[in-house]
């Protein structure tokens, strides 16, 4: 996969948020990572789901790996800390035993480890939540030192030793905590949170269970501008065009298309600005009302901070 590091802010109100792609680029076929979306679904949105998010000479979706930095009243908040460096997921091949450098990506977006204050994870797979840490003397330990790390308490009790690590079904949902969960623990840092966490007057966690137990979205609302990231309620546009197709990773797939719709509802009555956490192209879209379902576009309404006025 190909890394396209795409550091130009975007500015909402008073808010500036900047996109640190770690890579993107084909992923695996369309039609396993969103199994109720047939092949016609896909050919019928040709052109407006390729090339970005579809590749349809080889039938492969197309994703992205990448951490959005917010910066809001002072503060800077990371979302998602992507799949890691070096870690054991046999499990998952994409990541296993990758080799990255988020921090030095984090470093050409202009951030450096000890300027973070919060780490929002908006669930706790591999791929949300291996940034979190760093290796220090054969240990991981905390990526961020001055950050508070708010983590759903939802799935920090499905994933963690409680529950015997996400019921032992899979090997690497134990070692995704033991390295990118647990050292926040230990380090005093975590912070868990259900139902709603507000971080600042522009900034709110809000829950949306189906992905995972714990899944969540932030709002983003300043001067009239707004926007939601929504983690992996959303793998593909598809899913957009067909609320009711929930990807392959989804928990529970009634809960995920439940909160898929409603938080789409809102984003297109409300001119919220959708944020996914692995959309490949710009990152994030419009929608809107298309009938029962909705459409999607490109963000238009939202411009870059130097073309504003």
């Amino acid at each position: 996969m190909n890394n396209d590091n795409n550091t130009q802010p975007l500015v909402l109100g008073d808010v500036e948020i900047i996109r640190v792609v770690e890579w993107q680029g084909p992923f695996g076929p369309a039609r396993d990572l969103v199994p109720q979306a047939d092949a016609r679904v896909w050919k019928d949105n040709e052109a407006s789901l390729a090339p970005d998010h579809w590749d349809p000479g080889r039938d492969l979706a197309v994703l992205a790996l990448q951490t959005w930095v917010v910066r809001s009243g002072g503060r800077t908040v990371l979302v998602d800390t992507g799949a890691g460096s070096g870690r054991e997921r046999p499990g998952t091949p994409h990541f296993h035993h990758r080799q990255g450098d988020f921090l030095a990506d984090l470093a050409r977006a202009g951030v450096r480890p000890e300027d973070v204050d919060t780490v929002v994870s908006t669930h706790l797979h591999a791929d949300h939540v291996g940034g979190n840490t760093v290796g220090a003397d054969g240990e991981w330990v905390p990526a961020f030192p001055n950050a508070r790390y708010l983590l759903p308490a939802a799935d920090d009790h499905h994933f963690g030793p409680d529950n015997e690590y996400g019921k032992g079904v899979r090997e690497d949902d134990r070692l995704v905590y033991e390295d990118s969960v647990a050292p926040l623990h230990h380090a005093g840092q975590a912070v868990l949170w259900e139902g709603t966490h507000r971080i600042d007057e522009h900034l709110a966690l809000e829950a949306a269970p189906g992905h995972t137990p714990g899944s969540a979205v932030l709002r983003l609302e300043s001067r009239g501008e707004r926007a939601v990231f929504v983690g992996d309620l959303l793998h593909s546009p598809v899913q957009i065009l067909h609320p009711s197709c929930n990807s392959c990773f989804c928990m529970d797939p009634q809960g995920a298309a439940a909160s898929r719709r409603r938080i789409l509802e809102r984003a297109a009555d409300r001119h919220e600005l959708v944020i996914p956490a692995h959309f490949a192209g710009q990152g994030a879209l419009e929608v809107h009302r298309r009938g029962a379902d909705f459409g999607f576009g490109a963000r238009a309404a939202h411009r870059p901070a130097e073309e504003k006025e």
